[in-house]
């Protein structure tokens, strides 16, 4: 029965053979009818009882005992096993197979119950336990990711420290020395305003660190918002080239742009963050003397431009590697955020940055972007807001 954590048979055949008792004392006052059948029914009662209890054989042994009483309370002569009649005789015999059998199945029923039970509640809490372990496991999976998180930024913060400190160190002493000199010597004009151009070159290089800079802290902050309007690729590079003439000196830069080459809507001064990296990138690993060549082209309502060097070109290994944050190649002296800052700026504006080799040899790196910027007219307008 419900309640109980499994069968007791001591106790359940004590409660049938005092049952069967009890159930002698009420029918024994009914017996001078002469008819044996509410005895019968009743003493089945309590065999009943001691199987649902305890199984079945608490059900026999109450048989037993109901055989027992029905023989010495309701067969003449009463109070003996002595049967003086056939009918009797059979109708003790009959009593006793059908108390047993009742018992049997009942306690065998009960057995069966009792252990679907058992596999109900093994089951139980087995999926218990399995919810258990999913949630420990989830639980270890996201300390596991926000361990290997921190583990990130870590690196990302070291390596940041490890750029910054070079690259702001190396521009600044070359300002505080040509400063020095200007304090303490007496240069002719040539000297004084070579080193003045070494002044301004360096600060710029500095203001395009800073400006790298403030560029990744707004990607990685998820601010970068693009203001997008008509942008001439052809005049963003002549006014960067312009921008970088000190960065560029040594190298020839070809413009190879098509004069039908459609504008794109982009944002002026993000994209021309991509065209200074991209062509200081080439700088700087192009040989004194080589040329710098940007080209481009429309095709499927996209426009390409792409710029070559006469570099050492991009190892295979390295295509997809390159535009990580702090990706340095060998013997580079660059801050290693430039091209990760031209690929967040370019997919912001829908767009696409791949690295591979020019058909003659060095570095080429291919901007792809959409005509619309990626974006339909009351997009852009809700970008901008």
């Amino acid at each position: 029965m419900p309640g109980f954590d499994g069968p007791r048979p001591a106790p359940a055949a004590l409660v049938g053979v005092l049952s069967t008792v009890a159930v002698t004392a009420l029918v024994v006052p009914f017996r001078e009818d002469g008819s044996n059948a509410l005895p019968a029914l009743a003493l089945v009662i309590p065999v009943v009882a001691a199987a649902l209890l305890g199984g079945r054989w608490p059900a026999l042994v109450t048989a037993v005992a109901g055989a027992s009483a029905f023989n010495l309370a309701f067969i003449e002569p009463f109070w003996t096993f002595k049967i003086d009649a056939v009918e009797d005789l059979l109708a003790l015999v009959v009593f006793a197979a059908v108390a047993t059998s009742i018992g049997t199945l009942v306690g065998r029923e009960g057995d069966r119950r009792k252990a679907a039970e058992d596999r109900a509640r093994e089951l139980e809490s087995l999926n218990i336990e399995l919810v258990a372990l999913q949630a420990e496991r989830e639980r270890l999976a996201e300390e596991a990711t926000r361990a290997a998180v921190l583990e990130r930024v870590d690196e990302q913060r070291a390596a940041l420290l490890r750029s910054v400190s070079h690259d702001l160190r190396t521009p600044l002493s070359t300002i505080r020395a040509v400063a020095t000199d200007l304090s303490e010597a007496d240069y002719d004009l040539d000297t004084r305003t070579e080193l003045l151009a070494l002044v301004a070159s360096e600060a710029e290089r500095l203001d395009r660190l800073v400006a790298n800079l403030l560029d990744l802290s707004r990607i990685e902050a998820g601010a970068l918002r693009p203001d997008r309007q008509s942008v001439s690729i052809e005049e963003l590079f002549e006014d960067t080239v312009r921008r970088l003439a000190r960065v560029l000196t040594g190298r020839r830069v070809h413009l190879q742009l098509p004069r039908d080459l459609p504008d794109v809507a982009a944002d002026y001064s993000q994209l021309g963050q991509v065209a200074s990296n991209l062509l200081e990138n080439a700088a700087r690993h192009a040989p004194e003397g080589s040329a710098i060549r940007v080209c481009g082209r429309a095709a499927a309502g996209r426009v390409l431009v792409w710029v070559d060097d006469d570099g050492p070109g991009v190892a295979l290994p390295e295509r997809s590697r390159i535009f990580e944050p702090f990706r340095r190649g060998e013997a580079s002296t660059s801050s290693g955020i430039g091209l990760a800052i031209c690929k967040a700026i370019v997919e912001a504006h829908g767009g696409t940055i791949e690295a591979g080799n020019a058909p003659g040899g060095g570095a080429r790196f291919t901007v792809s972007l959409p005509l619309d910027g990626g974006l339909h007219p009351t997009e852009s307008e809700a970008a901008r807001v």
